[in-house]
């Protein structure tokens, strides 16, 4: 192939969005410049949820791990001197985003292009988020109904625009298997081409298949992860063929994004995570009959706190490095008719097919969360395990974990810090926002939104009108909630014990041992304040308790500090343990702490895990918290000895 042959490399993107718009454009401006080709926008978890930025489940998230959107405003500040009619933009956004896409149609309107040109893509999957992320706002069958609704307009309007981006990534860091995360998300696009088929025209639905694109996870194993890929290829050609008789193979083809796995960076050594993720990135970019179309990588401090600009510039010269100076685009596929290619790609399909068939005989991927939320917290149970019994090497974490310190993580600006005034900068906009609207117009666009709901009309026509008017994301949010109720998903952890037994011989004599001294079984309250919705950390906590003997309670995700107080006296707990890992720890533990003290309750040990920095766990324990856990404390039974430690009203004297 000679050098006008070669192939054209993926798009360039960095997942990013911080602190305010103003501040997350400059950063946007600056990737660009940089050599990024296409954006990926990360929101802040209130613009996720579907809350505005001064709501009270909103303290402490605001601008943390994306950039906060609540209006027109907002959105226009955060694409200034950006023309989105050139540019290629991805949003991770799910149970909003119907109405962030709306707000970006209206900018684009205003910066005078034309509409149909845009191009990029919504994540648009709900499903992922009952099963990992939890940013969900509505019940399954109503959020279903959403995501059509955003494919039905693009197919019409935004021709160009993919309407959904299946997001099996977050699946893999709840802990699927390879198998678990092709099956989990071919059923979530069947689930969507099924609904979306009473939605547009028979001769419209081929294109419409076409335009499903996908978002995928590449791990560690990167010879199964890159077969992984050519297994969804063959599986996506094979649904979309005989499922539903599409015979273009041009609307067959498996479209994907990637991020490279985030779940295996280590907090130890934390620069042996460059390595990680150039060898994540060979799984979807060696084999060009599966190569991704567009791969943002996580930058190699992420397991510590915020990247620096420097850090997703790192990153960014990765892909440069891959794409500009080596040979890989200059050849055909690698693998075509490699014999273990051949016979790894066939078994990760049946094993697939067969969670498919388990999925569709449950009435497909609507009826099946709970299923596949338990089957997700299982899995990961497993993984954890193996790690912590070393039958899973992790390098610098279970082995050969001595080694000289990393110059690379010293000094005060080794991580980026979220900049303190953002959030009352945000709030002061948010309120002049408000006040110099048109508040008759933003009321009467937002009651269309709520009938729009109610009655089945498409949600994007009434939610682009509400964003011309001035109308915010929890405005929004409060319609979409009104017309079809709040949610909660289900934690993926039973009350019953699991049948493992190897390792937990120890901890559970001494976990019977207090109980017997405290008179009844040891409580342990698990919960997760604010709006972070990854679970998955408390879900693995909770679930060894539970095989340990203790008596847990864990609600799931999105409680206030209040809540969790009010639940820890009611049910008379002897321990509380919660879980934040958007960075928003310092103020909400800081509520959680002062109710605990006028309830009366500082006799309750309090446990905190998350993305913690050393100085902020400092002011952690100085609020009276008793233990801090990071990534790095990765065995679980140490932790269970420890929380044993805390409520045991006589212990024992160390030798």
């Amino acid at each position: 192939m000679t050098d006008t042959q070669k192939d054209r490399p993926w798009l360039f993107r960095t997942y990013a969005g911080h602190s305010t718009a103003k501040a997350s454009n400059a950063l946007y401006r600056g990737n660009l410049a940089k050599g990024q080709t296409g954006l990926s926008v990360a929101f802040d978890l209130p613009t996720q949820t579907g809350y505005d930025s001064d709501h009270e489940l909103s303290r402490g998230e605001v601008g943390k791990v994306g950039v906060p959107v609540a209006h027109l405003g907002d959105m226009r500040a955060l694409f200034k001197d950006i023309p989105l009619e050139q540019m290629n933009t991805s949003m991770t956004i799910n149970a909003t985003a119907p109405w962030l896409l709306s707000l970006y149609i209206a900018v684009a309107e205003e910066q005078g292009a034309d509409v149909s040109k845009l191009q990029g893509t919504v994540q648009n999957d709900i499903i992922k988020e009952y099963l990992s992320r939890g940013t969900y706002i509505c019940p399954p069958k109503p959020s279903l109904r959403m995501i059509t609704d955003v494919a039905a307009y693009t197919r019409e309007h935004l021709p160009k625009w993919n309407p959904m981006n299946v997001c099996s990534y977050h699946l893999q860091e709840a802990g699927a298997t390879p198998e678990q995360e092709l099956a989990f998300a071919l059923a979530t696009a069947t689930a969507v081409l099924d609904d979306l088929k009473g939605k547009v025209s028979e001769e419209a639905f081929p294109a419409m298949v076409g335009r499903i694109s996908f978002f995928v996870n590449a791990g560690i194993r990167f010879v199964t992860e890159m077969c992984k890929m050519r297994a969804f290829v063959e599986l996506w050609d094979e649904i979309t063929r005989e499922r539903y008789g599409v015979e273009d193979p041009k609307f067959r083809r498996f479209r994907y994004g990637v991020q490279v796995n985030s779940l295996g960076l280590t907090e130890q050594q934390p620069e042996n995570n460059v390595y990680r993720i150039l060898i994540e990135m060979l799984a979807v970019t060696l084999s060009k009959n599966a190569r991704a179309r567009a791969v943002q990588l996580p930058a190699w401090n992420e397991a510590l706190g915020l990247p620096r600009p420097w850090d997703q510039q790192w990153s960014l010269r990765m892909q440069q490095i891959l794409a500009y100076e080596t040979d890989l685009l200059e050849y055909g596929d690698l693998f075509d008719g490699n014999p273990a290619v051949t016979k790894k790609v066939e078994a990760l399909k049946e094993g697939a097919r067969a969670e498919l068939a388990q999925i569709d005989g449950m009435g497909g991927a609507v009826a099946s969360i709970e299923y596949m939320k338990s089957r997700l917290v299982e899995s990961n149970a497993e993984r954890i395990t193996h790690i912590e019994t070393g039958n899973t090497t992790v390098v610098g974490v279970n082995r050969w974990t001595e080694g000289e310190e990393s110059p690379l993580t010293a000094g005060e600006e080794a991580i980026m810090v979220a900049d303190p005034e953002a959030e009352a900068d945000q709030l002061a906009r948010l309120n002049e926002w408000r006040n110099s609207r048109d508040e008759a117009r933003v009321q009467a666009a937002l009651a269309k939104v709520r009938e729009a709901a109610k009655t089945g009309t498409n949600i994007m026509i009434p939610s682009i009108e509400a964003a011309k008017a001035g109308a915010t994301t929890g405005e929004w949010g409060d319609m979409v909630r009104a017309a079809f109720g709040q949610y909660r998903g289900p934690t993926g952890v039973s009350k019953n014990p699991s049948n493992r037994t190897e390792g937990l011989e120890e901890i559970r004599e001494q976990v019977s041992t207090v109980s017997d001294k405290l008179g009844r079984r040891l409580k342990f309250l698990v919960g997760k304040p604010g709006l972070d919705g990854h679970s998955n950390g408390a879900e693995q906590i909770a679930a060894r308790a539970r095989d340990c003997g203790m008596d847990i309670s864990y609600e799931g995700i999105r409680l206030t500090p209040e809540e969790i107080v009010t639940a820890a006296k009611e049910e008379d707990a002897h321990v509380v343990g919660l879980s934040i890992l958007s960075g928003s720890h310092i103020p909400l533990i800081e509520e959680l702490m002062g109710r605990m003290k006028d309830e009366g309750l500082t006799h309750i040990p309090v446990v905190v895990g998350g993305i913690i920095p050393d100085d902020d766990a400092q002011r952690l324990l100085g609020m009276g918290v008793a233990k801090v856990y990071t990534p790095k404390d990765f065995e679980l039974n140490r932790i269970m000895f420890d929380i044993v430690g805390l409520v045991d009203p006589a212990p024992v004297a160390a030798e």
